[in-house]
């Protein structure tokens, strides 16, 4: 009876936020793919062994994958695993990752008879959901074919998704209770999904994978190729404003107007966090007056000459980091208006020194590499400042870089504990099944 609630209640949100929705399919061209895996039509496996099946909603959630994915396969090779993400963006990169050796699709959307159809053709002996993205009809689902649920890298905000759990009482405890196993991120989540009602022998304190998943490193695949393709030489200064959001690239190229005069050879890349602003974010550059280089105009090998005095427009998935790996600072968007913020971990690791605003509600880690080699900034004044003193002082600007890389090094090592909890549930669940 429940589910039957639910899926009218799906029903109704379809229908209520169509105008939405469609508008995005016929104006970005988002969600018209996978639509058959969306309503439960998942690719069967190619054969029949024991079947992992691990899920990412977006792009931060399936790079967080990449460890698990290998440590997993290290341990366990006698299983297939597989995985999906809800996001074109996630889907994207998790082909560019995993396929074609792991099966790649979309995630069902949570009508009761959607996920049921995508739990038969999978047949997974375990899911693991990255981070939380709990939805009562596939855990009911899971619950009903003894097929255990996991969530690892767990997390839970304070300001958002507690208090709304909290609100719903014996129905959040009910809820997170169909989970057997959950790894939280650090003491002040789990402690937030105790009070809710969890059993307290299903909680346990894992880590952030996201450390582990950052790349610890002084160059990157493939930066020399971008920086000959951007023409970018070794004189260059390179700020590279990674993650932007709405607003925020007129905000850069704003302070880079002034920041070039005192810094002649300083270059400005902008990496917009969806693919579907790279035109829009095109004209802001052209508008403000700079000459524009876009990445996919220029591919690796590209004959053509580039402006010294061009502005950089990332329009590319998945180089990010290679961005990064050329910066002399960094800019981590989304995070001068509350969007939430973008993962400062990987400049971080590169040891790049790094900037990002007040609002990042979405990476609690932001507050303790702040305290540890990054900055946060309270406004464009004060990034201005920031991106200027490194600029100016490149000793400095170098020191905060390797202090931020230290301390990802110190807290890396959660995906190992998140195995060993992901083995022994898989061990419990087959002792269980052979009583």
């Amino acid at each position: 009876m429940f589910s039957f609630v639910l899926d009218a209640i799906y029903a109704t949100g379809i229908v209520a936020t169509s105008p939405l929705w469609l508008y995005k399919m016929i104006r970005h061209g988002r969600y018209r793919s996978g639509i058959g895996e969306r309503f439960g039509a998942v690719p069967i496996p190619g054969d029949r062994q024991r079947t992992i099946w691990i899920h990412g909603v977006s792009l931060g959630e399936i790079n967080a994958t990449r460890t698990l994915v290998a440590q997993l396969g290290q341990r366990l090779p006698e299983y297939k695993i597989v995985i999906s993400s809800t996001t074109d963006t996630g889907i994207a990169a998790a082909r560019r990752l995993y396929a074609p050796k792991h099966e790649v699709f979309h995630w069902p959307l949570d009508f009761s008879w959607a996920t049921a159809r995508a739990i038969k053709r999978i047949k997974p002996n375990l899911v693991v959901l990255m981070e939380g993205d709990i939805w009562p009809n596939f855990l009911a689902g899971c619950n009903k074919q003894n097929i255990p649920v996991a969530v690892v890298n767990a997390r839970m905000s304070g300001d958002k998704g507690y208090p709304g759990y909290k609100k719903l009482g014996p129905l959040a405890a009910k809820l997170f209770n169909r989970l057997d196993a959950i790894g939280a991120q650090d003491e002040i989540y789990a402690e937030r999904y105790e009070s809710l009602g969890v059993d307290q022998s299903k909680i346990h304190v894992t880590g952030m994978m996201k450390f582990d998943s950052a790349e610890v490193s002084d160059t990157i695949d493939g930066e020399t190729e971008l920086a000959l393709a951007m023409g970018l030489t070794s004189k260059d200064r390179l700020i590279v404003a990674g993650g932007t959001g709405p607003g925020e690239e007129l905000i850069l190229l704003d302070i880079f107007s002034r920041i070039s005069k005192a810094h002649p050879k300083t270059r400005l890349a902008i990496v917009p966090r969806k693919p579907e602003r790279f035109d829009e974010v095109a004209g802001f550059i052209k508008s403000a007056g700079w000459k524009l280089t876009r990445r996919s105009e220029h591919p690796d090998g590209a004959k053509d000459s580039v402006s010294s005095k061009a502005v950089i427009l990332g329009d590319t998935m998945g180089e990010l980091r290679k961005f990064y790996s050329l910066a002399s600072c960094v800019f981590v968007g989304r995070s001068l208006a509350p969007m939430g913020g973008s993962d400062m971990i990987e400049s971080a690791a590169l040891a790049k020194p790094t900037a990002y605003g007040p609002y990042t509600f979405n990476f609690p880690q932001a507050d303790a590499l702040a305290d540890n080699g990054c900055v946060r900034v309270a406004d464009p004044d004060e990034l201005e400042i920031t991106l200027n003193h490194w600029l100016a002082k490149p000793e400095l600007a170098a020191e905060a870089g390797r202090t931020a890389r230290q301390y990802v090094l110190s807290l890396q090592g959660a995906t190992g504990k998140n195995v060993e909890m992901l083995c022994e549930l898989l061990e419990r669940t087959a002792d269980k099944n052979k009583a």
